[in-house]
Order: structure tokens, then sequence, then C-alpha cells
């Protein structure tokens, strides 16, 4: 997929105006721009000169992962012989890393009906039985983890500290925690007799491209715990890691058919959701495929759970520790270069200590690297397709075209590759767009507030209610705080935390239903 600008990166007007991290502001005349540079304090006096203080050797990793040129279906246990393909892209290098199999309806037929003809033996299962299956699983994920780390960070973009200390081992996390509950599940559910508690079928399960094996394991863990068998559909631009998880599932022996792998488009994803022989669909990805689905699922009576989009809200009190809610800001917005559905993408700071967070905010986002996901000092990876890099530089011009500043991380990007600067808009408004649709990339929109009613109603002010952040010293503030926010799950003085004893979801347009968790349990058993 080669690029069609001359330096490889994408010049918009947008990234053209952020070529050297420049801050742009505007005055009463639009169009005019004042430059500064980044290391300028609030008060417009001292200037801080970075130098060369952040620039780091190369630490690439330096593990070689084997990848076949072509990869069929896992159906029925075993990989089927690839019939017709498409390329999944390393988006650090847009270089081809596999043919990889496009699903046909017959495809998902045929790994439904190998669900379906699993499910008596493996629902019958001795449950303990069951859970030695997830207990091997989640043993060889660890013990091929940095395996399955570079292919994640290869296929998906993401740093590889990330894959490595984050991703992989909560995946592990998932298939130990939930292989405890499979035999103990009337315990997860008061007043049921054991033996009592019944899975629900067969499981179709549509997962995304930005915590590509992380999302299986949240799909895939709970529903055969439960006694369920899975046909499951992978992000197109990111299938290798749950191809390689099904290399996990031949090697351990799980009996065929408990879970099935179709890779393929949005055409494969649709012919999974409409089959007529599913009990269960579970999906997680944006809102308006998540609306159509839930009709789906609606028409013909089948469960369902959603986790879908958001527009988080981090909300920073005069009263918090900023260096710590800084470092929360960060990891809220930028972690997995903001390709989180739960990303702190709306920043909301009390009014008497704007300057002073944005002063830090600015100096700190200087120190993030961006560059080679592979490399261990990198800090953003790529893009995750040039699909999604295009969608965030459209939103980069909306931004310069609503007249607001905004602040871009210093250095050069890579020649090759979908990067995007970090940055961050202030002087936004709640009716601007930035501040109200997902972006679903490293761009932070910075609104102010004075009392907390007002952060409350502005942090509400969404179709979205997946995640939020609050960051005070004063407890009852958090709990007050927390119990008004219309948020599935609230983080107080941090964010991004994630455990897989934990559950997830949102409320109005983020979905239904919970992942992780005893709740994440429920929707897979009949009580």
């Amino acid at each position: 997929m080669p690029d069609d600008t001359p330096n490889g990166h994408h010049a918009t007007a947008a990234s053209e105006m952020r070529a050297n991290g420049e801050a742009a502001t505007r005055d009463a005349k639009p169009g005019r721009r004042i430059g500064g540079s980044a290391g300028t304090s609030s008060s417009g006096g001292h200037e801080l000169s970075f130098g060369d203080a952040w620039e780091y050797a190369p630490a690439p990793e330096s593990t070689k992962v084997e990848i076949a040129d072509r990869y069929g279906h896992f159906i029925d246990g075993k990989f089927t012989r690839p019939g017709a393909t498409f390329a999944t892209i390393n988006p650090a290098t847009e270089k081809k890393l596999a043919e990889v199999g496009l699903g046909a309806k017959q495809d998902v037929n045929r790994a439904v009906r190998a669900a379906r003809a699993a499910l008596p033996k493996w629902a019958g299962l001795k449950p303990s039985e069951r859970s030695k299956y997830m207990f091997r699983i989640a043993r060889r994920i660890q013990e091929r983890a940095r395996e399955l780390a570079i292919l994640e960070t290869m296929d998906g973009g993401k740093p590889i500290k990330e894959s490595r200390d984050i991703d992989i081992p909560l995946v592990a996390q998932h298939f130990f925690y939930n292989a405890g509950w499979a035999d103990k599940l009337h315990y997860a559910f008061p007043g049921r007799a054991a033996g009592t508690v019944k899975p629900v079928g067969v499981c179709g399960q549509i997962i995304p491209w930005n915590f590509p094996l992380l999302m299986a394991a949240w799909k895939i863990a709970p529903a055969i715990a439960c006694g369920n068998t899975v046909a499951l559909k992978p992000a197109e631009t990111t299938p290798l890691t749950a191809l390689r998880l099904a290399e996990i599932f031949e090697e351990v022996e799980l009996p065929a058919g408990v879970v099935n792998i179709v890779t393929g488009d949005g055409s494969t994803g649709q012919a999974l959701a409409e089959h007529e022989d599913l009990d269960k669909l579970a999906f997680t990805g944006s809102t308006e495929v998540g609306k159509i689905l839930a009709r789906t699922a609606a028409e013909r009576g089948i469960r369902i759970t959603l986790e879908l989009g958001g527009k988080s809200p981090n909300i920073i009190f005069d009263d918090a520790a900023i260096d710590q809610a800084v470092e929360g800001i960060i990891s809220g917005i930028y972690f997995n270069q903001g390709h989180v559905c739960c990303a702190g993408s709306r920043l909301f700071v009390q009014e008497g200590i704007v300057d002073e967070v944005v002063a830090k905010l600015r100096i700190r986002m200087q120190s993030l690297r961006v560059g080679d996901p592979l490399d261990k000092n990198t800090d953003v990876g790529a893009i995750n397709s040039k699909m999604q890099l295009e969608r965030i530089e459209e939103y980069l011009e909306i931004g310069a075209s609503e007249g607001v500043d905004v602040w871009s991380a210093n250095g050069s990007l890579p020649d090759r590759g979908y990067f995007c600067r970090p940055c961050f808009f202030t002087g936004v408004q709640q009716s601007h767009r930035l501040a109200q649709e997902e972006i679903f990339g490293p761009v932070l929109a910075v609104m102010t507030f004075r009392t907390p009613d007002e952060a409350i109603v502005r942090a509400n002010n969404t179709p979205y209610g997946l995640a939020a952040g609050i960051w005070t010293e004063k407890a009852a503030k958090i709990f007050d705080v927390a119990t008004r926010l219309k948020a599935g799950i609230v983080w107080c003085n941090t964010y991004n935390k994630f455990d897989a004893a934990s559950p997830f979801g949102g409320f109005k347009e983020s979905g239904f239903g919970r992942e992780g968790g005893l709740q994440g349990l429920k929707p897979y058993v009949r009580l």
C-alpha cells in the first residue's frame, strides 16, 4: 500500500501546520498564526530548551517471529487450505506480512456447524476438565509471550513495550481467571445448585483491531469456561495473533470445534452475525455497526452484548496532584496511539489550574517518542491503517477550521508507515466536533469548568457513556462525582487500568453488557 505523498507521511494542511511540533495559536484575525516554542512557560517568560535530552539509542526487538506466507481459517480443530485471500500489512513499514483467508459464507457455515457439533460434548464435560484446558492455554500464552507480543506489534502498530507488558499478560490473565470459574459457576450466581448453570450455546464473536489478542481473550475465555462453543472473526487488519492463538489451541489439544476462527473483511463479519444457528452474539467495534447488529439480534431473538465507541471525560480538579494527573492524561489519550474505545479524549480542567496543567502537559508530551513500534524506547507507534490515519488527519483539519489552538509533539516522523504526532487542542467548546465525535487517535480536546456540577453536566453531554477519570485528593468528591457520571467505568486518580476480575462496558451509545469479572460470565449462561 504505497503512500501517495512525497515524504510518505501524509502532508495535509493540518499536519504541515504541526511539521515542527510548533504551537499554533490564533488571534482575533482568522488565519493568523503565532508560533511558540514547545517549552515556553505559561507566563510567556523563560523558555525550556530540551536539546537532545530525549534522544535514545535505538533498541529494536531482535527476536525473529516466523510468519507463514498464507493462512487459512481454523475450523473444527484444524487449519483449512487457503482459498481466496487478502494481505495483512505492517502499518509501520507498509509491507505485507502475509496473505490471510478471506472468509465467505460457506466458511462461516462450516465454522458454526463445527461449533454446534462440538457443543454437547463440551457443555457436558466435567467443569474441572474444562478448567484444565483453559489453564493449559493460559500457561502456553505465557510461554509464547514474547512471540505473541512481537506479532501483535508488527500486525497492529502498537509499541512493543505495550504489547509485551500490558496486552499479552492480560490475555493470559483472562484465561487464568475464567478457568478458575469454570467449576464454580453456581457460586458466581448465588442460589444456584451445582450443575444448574447451563451454557447459552453457540456464540458468534466479532472483535476489533485495537487490542486484537486481548479482545479475543475477553470473548473466548468466559464463553468456553461456561461451556459454550465459539465462532470468532478477528479484525481485517489484525488477524495474525488470533491465528497464532489457534495454534495454541492445537497444541493443548482443545477439542475440535470448541473454538473456530474465520478471518475476513466486513462481509465475513456480516455473514457470521446473520447466521441463523447462533445463540449469542458479541461485538466490540463502532457504534454504527453495533446498532445494526443489535437490530439483527432483536429480530432473531438471540442474546447480544455490545462494547462500542466512547468519548470519555478525564476531569482534573484544582486539588489534584497535578504531576500525577498529567501522567494520567498521557496514559488516557496517547496509550496505543489513542486507539482505545475508553480513551480519555475529553480533558476537563478546573479553571484555576488550567495554565499549569497545559504547560506541564506540553512539556510531558515532548518526551514522547514516536517511531518504530518494535523499538523498546518507542512510546507512540504506528496508526493501525492508512484509512484510520486519514480519518485522524481529517479531524486535525476540522480542529484547525474550528479556530482552536493546537499543540503537538516535536520531532520528525518515519519516512514510511502510518504515523501521527500526539497533539492536544485548547480553547475547545462543547459544540465543536472535536468535543463530540470519537476520533480514535492521539488527539485530545482540552476544556475548562468552574464547579463540580458544571464538570458533571459537561462530561455527561455526549451520546457515549463508556468511561471517565476523576482526579482529586478528596475522597468524598470522588464518590459524589463518580456516582453522577453516566459512564460504565470510572477511574479515580488513575486511568486505563484493567484487570480480568473487573467488569468493563458502557451505557448509552457505548453499548450494553459487561466483559470481565463475574458480570462478564452472565451473558454466557442460562440461569
